[in-house]
């Protein structure tokens, strides 16, 4: 499958509705990061009240197929400008920004506004056991290696990998191809396994973890943590340790929703002070 096939309608911007310019998806994108920061930083967001992102998040993948990060980041790879649906300039220019975005804020991007994570996260919410918690370094190992091969791939025989799992199918609702049944099964995977194809397959998540990990803004923890743990068993991808660079935190907030003591885990910069304990003051 070449990069410019990209699967059923890759000119048409996916979706059957095509209500919606796909900058509309774009734009979405970068005030739903801003407006979610604001919401962190002053507690007036809850991991309850983030659902609503989730949801129109996975609506502008099946009307519009956008903001779908991997498959625009494939595509631009392969200099594909219909399936774009823009200019190579501009392609690179939204990916290359929200990068920069996620310096200061963090995976806010793959946690709530990518459509192909967001419905991983509503699927995560399945009330099923969970495995894979402690997966962190062999999803880093294996997403560096898929990365490598996305990259051999595009630049050496102008074959896109990630036209493979589907993308593009599933949420144009193209029942008739095999490839919407891929990417459902990966749906049907992100109810006992949290992301899957974001922690392991996902070549702009790489990019993404690399810059969230000295991001400017984060979960931390403050002087008022008592080390109880509960965030760090409730963390769908282990990185709620003290040190952990956060580079793998979806923003989910299941962290700060089991924190007992209020003030102990804040989205915030870090002071660099430390408590008595041992424990990073974080907050700025």
């Amino acid at each position: 499958m070449s990069g410019s096939s990209g699967g059923t309608g890759a000119g048409s911007g996916g979706g059957a509705a095509n209500l919606l310019p796909r900058t509309a998806g774009f734009l979405y994108a970068i005030v739903v990061v801003i407006a979610l920061a604001i919401l962190w930083y002053t507690g007036k967001i809850n991991r309850k009240k983030a659902y609503i992102f989730l949801l129109i998040s996975t609506g502008f993948g099946f009307l519009i197929f956008a903001p779908v990060a991997p498959h625009n980041f494939q595509q631009l790879l392969l200099r594909d400008v219909v399936s774009l649906g823009a200019s190579l300039q501009a392609a690179a220019a939204g990916l290359i920004l929200m990068l920069l975005i996620s310096l200061v804020f963090g995976r806010i991007f793959c946690g709530h506004i990518c459509p192909a994570g967001a419905i991983q996260e509503l699927a995560s919410l399945v009330a099923l056991p969970k495995f894979g918690q402690n997966w962190k370094e062999i999803s880093l190992g294996i997403r560096a290696v898929v990365f490598v091969i996305i990259l051999a791939a595009a630049f050496g025989w102008s074959v896109g990998i990630i036209d493979y799992f589907g993308l593009q199918e599933f949420f144009s609702l193209d029942v008739t191809s095999v490839l919407f049944y891929v990417f459902l099964g990966v749906l049907l995977l992100s109810t006992v396994v949290y992301r899957p194809f974001c922690r392991f397959i996902c070549p702009y998540g790489l990019l993404l973890s690399l810059t969230a990990a000295v991001s400017a803004f984060k979960f931390r923890r403050t002087e008022k943590c008592i080390e109880c743990g509960c965030c760090e068993r409730v963390c769908p991808t282990n990185e709620a340790k003290v040190g952990d660079l956060k580079s793998e935190c979806y923003m989910c907030g299941r962290c700060v929703e089991v924190c007992p003591v209020e003030g102990a885990l804040v989205y915030r910069r870090s002071s660099g002070r430390w408590s008595a304990a041992g424990i990073p003051d974080e907050e700025e």
